[in-house]
């Protein structure tokens, strides 16, 4: 008696063939990851939330990290707990939105530890309130800030990441807000999106078809829980401003973590990813954007329809100015917790 051919389902093929694509993937990730024992980072805004963070997991994975910020104060204390952890750092206050600053901050780590092997631009303000009240010197602050900076250091540091090839890294955070333009954020969206431009060029420029360049990775945040709220800068209806943003940076299912988000960059930038985004609103509304551009600029727009109203006033105030005990609120605790960990507020402001 023949014996019946037993019949193969069809959706073995493709589940075969997906998951030999992902073990392939993997491997080639694994074969390109950098060994980052010893190199050289440099992390711009590293004194607090995310860049304090991006030091202490390079550090972790052996790397000498070299550190800068604004504020000397907030420098110094991130300085003692990376040497705390065992990392070994250079850390320079200074303003990268200036062009001889930034070089002389760049040639000063060669000087301090002889290369750079990644560069993470992360340094950069927020500034939240309606346009209308908004000074031109503030917006121009947000492109100091956010996009030179980025600039004036990738350039200085080109030549000495580019000695080392392919291992060389360049990785800008740049955000949401440099995709899909939220109100109430007009000089930084517009920052964002210049630094978006500037990124994916320099890494079409310096991949030259895969060939030799070092590797450029492109990080899109969405909302994160750093404590950011006391260094943003609020205008308008000030209170009303720090209210709806503490708010919308605390929520834990809208915003990510900033350690696991640290983590994720990290890895990123050692397998030389072109790009990479964290948290689900920053994936949603990438895809909104990419499939119905102006249906989401409608969205923002009925969004802005529920934001504080302009006051026809100019000028903005710190975050931490304005953490009065009526804004206590067990709403804003994951922001707390996370500038007090952070380095984002004096302990006593950070309750």
């Amino acid at each position: 008696m023949a014996s019946r051919k037993r019949r193969r389902s069809p959706v073995l093929f493709p589940a075969a063939g997906l998951g030999a694509a992902a073990i392939a993937r993997t491997a080639f990730r694994a074969l390109r990851r950098l060994n980052l024992h010893g190199r050289v980072v440099i992390i711009t805004g590293g004194a607090r939330g995310l860049g304090l963070l991006l030091a202490e997991e390079f550090g972790r994975c052996g790397a000498r990290v070299a550190i800068t910020g604004r504020d000397a104060e907030a420098l110094d204390r991130a300085a003692r707990r990376l040497r705390t952890l065992g990392v070994e750092v250079h850390a320079a206050a200074c303003d990268l939105g200036d062009r001889a600053a930034a070089e002389a901050f760049i040639d000063g780590v060669v000087r301090a530890f002889g290369r750079i092997d990644v560069l993470v631009n992360n340094a950069g303000v927020i500034q939240v309130a309606p346009m209308q009240d908004l000074r031109v010197e503030e917006l121009d602050e947000a492109m100091r800030s956010n996009y030179w900076s980025a600039v004036h250091a990738t350039l200085r540091a080109l030549p000495h990441l580019q000695k080392q090839g392919r291992e060389g890294r360049v990785v800008n955070i740049v955000s949401i807000g440099g995709r899909v333009a939220l109100p109430h954020l007009l000089g930084y969206n517009a920052s964002k999106f210049a630094m978006m431009g500037f990124s994916e060029t320099i890494q079409a420029e310096l991949s030259r078809g895969g060939a030799d360049g070092p590797r450029v990775t492109t990080v899109i945040p969405g909302p994160m829980r750093t404590g950011s709220i006391y260094n943003a800068e609020f205008g308008g209806d000030e209170p009303r401003e720090f209210g709806w943003f503490g708010l919308a940076s605390s929520l834990p299912i809208a915003t990510i973590d900033a350690r696991r988000a640290a983590r994720r960059v990290v890895a990123a930038a050692r397998e030389g990813r072109g790009e990479v985004k964290l948290g689900l609103s920053a994936h949603l509304l990438s895809w909104a954007h990419g499939v119905a551009p102006q249906t989401t600029v409608r969205l923002m727009g009925w969004v802005n329809a529920l934001l504080p109203k302009p006051q026809g006033t100019t000028g903005t105030t710190r975050g931490r100015d304005l953490r009065a005990p009526a804004q206590r609120s067990v709403l804003l605790r994951p922001s707390n917790e996370a500038a007090r960990r952070n380095n984002e507020a004096p302990p006593e402001q950070a309750r």
